[in-house]
């Protein structure tokens, strides 16, 4: 390992784990970082007082040419060289003078487009996340790997100066574009590196002219492939994981020339009030070689997926091998259909609804959610959330690239767009009751079987959205939402109010003097 301690730019390194075997990583997390195993087999750990991104801390460093392409403002924040290198030392200056886990991975399936990674960190369990998440290289990939991005993860070590540097708090995850290189610092959420591997290729690729997507996919016996957009909460990881087809990836997705690739080897997902029953497939993916985030678990070791008191983001990451039915390729031709996922906390929008062109764009630009009361403190009633591109947080460019570029392709491939809502039915949050999970597969089905085409569809005044009168499997009251509120008007003037907060956040973020991305017409009107 001496060639490899050479390229760390670290002093005085250790023993270097290099892709350490699971089996032996598991056995370190136990014996020196006080991880223990569910009694499924899991790896369950604690992340600290970080169970989430820190998404205040996340900065680039403004140099030529990036400082070029890259949206500056509140999900972009900037630092000058000076203070990269600054964190640099202190990052190093950790890693520096122990063991390490040096673990060399692929971002991407499709060979054209896959990026080669390099992580370094001094904790066995993060090395194993990266497992989890990443594509490991073949033996023979390994070992004339050359990283073109590498990820220094010092996160037992803080920046004691960050008010001097003008960074938001002791906490660092900082990319420096032109050197490949970042750095993360004050926090142990392995999401960090996950994540942040994803926002590089939301840079890269789109500048190569392809699109990078924060979706879920999947492909039908007969190579059929879907897309499925959407936040935190709205089922993507869920309603991708179906056992009548191949699961590609349920969260980070490329489209280049040659088709659809999960960035990701593995899965993440949501743990609370995780059961058998309604998600069999994801319960069953936690066994060895699955890593628990910040779970409750008895003395035995049985996981009580209800408790949220450590967080209510509890976590699981586990390879795409964990599912059954995965494609194992991690790939799927251009799509056919394409599903922009919401839970509309407010009731408003229909379970199922067909887009044209101009409100794909319209409604891929808004990236709307709704967050409900209890999630976070402080929020009494429905919150709307809007995502530029479902994934907003994660976008280094302007998301005008990403929605050009998927504009594009919807009209290359004649790809069939479609909104679901997975929310509220028959009035908002606290009176009405959510969309049941027998409704959205059926509606899902019908889109992917094709037998939604042969619905006759009415239009849903103010949002002009063409929802289906009958489909199959579906109870027909539910599919107009106006007929499933008992009070008519309440439901008229719900539905004013969040067309109105479409209308805010579209003006706010798209209309402007610099900006000509109008596709206004397509949205919801208040008259």
């Amino acid at each position: 390992m001496s060639e490899i301690k050479d390229t760390l730019g670290l002093e005085n390194v250790g023993t270097v784990y290099r892709n350490l075997d699971v089996d032996t990583l598991i056995q370190h997390a136990v014996e020196n970082e006080g991880a223990k195993v569910s009694s499924t087999g899991a790896l369950m750990i604690d992340t600290g007082i970080f169970t989430g991104r820190s998404p205040r801390d996340k900065f680039f460093v403004n140099q030529d040419p990036s400082n070029k392409y890259i949206a500056w403002g509140d999900i972009n924040f900037k630092v000058s060289k000076e203070v990269y290198e600054d964190l640099e030392v202190i990052s190093k200056k950790q890693l520096s003078n122990k063991d390490l886990y040096v673990t060399d991975v692929y971002c991407g399936a499709s060979l054209d487009s896959r990026k080669s990674v390099r992580f370094i960190t001094e904790v066995a369990w993060q090395a194993h996340f990266i497992q989890n998440m990443f594509i490991i290289p073949a033996e023979e990939d390994l070992e004339n790997f050359e990283p073109e991005f590498t990820i220094y993860n010092s996160c037992k070590t803080v920046d004691m100066a960050y008010a001097s540097h003008g960074l938001n708090s002791e906490v660092f995850v900082v990319f420096n574009i032109e050197e490949n290189t970042a750095l993360i610092g004050g926090t142990w959420y392995a999401g960090e590196m996950k994540k942040g591997v994803f926002s590089m290729m939301n840079y890269w690729l789109p500048l190569e002219g392809k699109l990078s997507m924060h979706c879920s996919a999947n492909v039908g016996k007969d190579g059929d492939t879907a897309l499925f957009f959407g936040l935190s909460g709205t089922g993507k990881t869920t309603l991708s994981t179906d056992p009548n087809r191949a699961l590609i990836g349920d969260d980070e997705h490329g489209w280049d020339d040659k088709g659809v690739f999960n960035f990701e080897g593995g899965c993440y997902a949501k743990v609370i009030n995780l059961d058998a029953e309604s998600e069999p497939d994801i319960y069953h993916a936690i066994k060895k070689g699955a890593i628990l985030e910040n779970v409750v678990a008895d003395e035995n070791g049985v996981v009580d997926y209800t408790d949220g008191s450590k967080t209510e983001n509890t976590r699981v990451s586990y390879p795409i091998g964990h599912i059954p039915n995965h494609k194992r390729d991690l790939r799927g031709d251009h799509p056919q259909n394409i599903i922009f996922l919401c839970a509309d906390a407010f009731g408003v929008l229909p379970p199922v609804a067909k887009l044209d062109k101009s409100q794909a764009m319209y409604y891929f630009l808004s990236g709307y959610t709704a967050k409900v009361a209890g999630t976070e403190r402080g929020i009494t009633e429905p919150v709307a959330t809007f995502s530029s591109c479902f994934g907003e947080a994660f976008l280094p460019l302007n998301p005008t690239v990403y929605a050009e570029l998927l504009g594009e392709k919807i009209d290359k491939h004649n790809v069939h767009v479609y909104l679901v809502n997975t929310g509220w039915t028959g009035g908002p949050y606290g009176i009405g009751t959510r969309m049941s999970i027998k409704n959205t597969r059926a509606c899902i089905n019908g889109i992917l079987d094709g037998s939604i085409h042969d619905s006759e569809f009415e239009t849903l005044p103010i949002f002009n959205l063409q929802i289906p009168k009958t489909l199959h499997g579906v109870e027909t009251k539910v599919l107009n939402p106006r007929n499933t509120w008992e009070d008519k008007e309440s439901y008229d003037e719900t539905a004013l109010k969040l067309a109105g907060m479409y209308i805010e956040n579209y003006s706010k973020k798209y209309l402007t003097l610099e900006s000509d991305y109008d596709f206004t017409t397509a949205g919801p009107k208040l008259s």
